[in-house]
């Protein structure tokens, strides 16, 4: 369990590429942005190091779809890593409507940490469950 958890957020504007038949943003959107936040979280916590070493992929999503989305819509992602085991994280993602701050979706990934040259689950050392921590002041 991480106890001070860095929450990182990421904002953008739902497109036309977005939507679906019935004009709000479709389901697969949502898992895309859940990736997407995950993705950058990661490129702006770890070093170059560590990325030319790892990467992440997806075991799990659980999603829960709360209130639809709209063209133009600004969107707020926001996403923590809560608890980390030997191989795998739980990271969680929120969703909401930046303007109103209403919940769209939340979700609650896990993912595994890969090394690129094995290409096979490897260990989470203390260095990489820091980079999910809060920074101390």
């Amino acid at each position: 369990m991480i106890s001070n958890p860095q929450i990182f957020e990421l904002t953008l504007q739902v497109t036309e590429s977005d939507l679906d038949e019935q004009n709000h943003v479709n389901n697969v959107q949502y898992v895309q942005w859940i990736q997407d936040v995950a993705k950058a979280h990661w490129e702006n916590r770890a070093s170059t190091v560590q990325k030319s070493i790892f990467f992440w992929v997806v075991v799990r999503h659980e999603i829960d779809y709360k209130q639809q989305a709209f063209l133009n819509d600004e969107i707020l992602l926001q996403t923590y890593v809560d608890e980390i085991t030997n191989v795998t994280s739980i990271r969680h993602v929120v969703i909401r409507n930046k303007a109103t701050n209403k919940v769209l979706a939340q979700a609650k990934t896990i993912w595994c940490l890969m090394n690129h040259e094995t290409k096979r689950p490897t260990r989470i050392d203390n260095d990489m469950k820091v980079l999910f921590q809060q920074k101390s002041v």
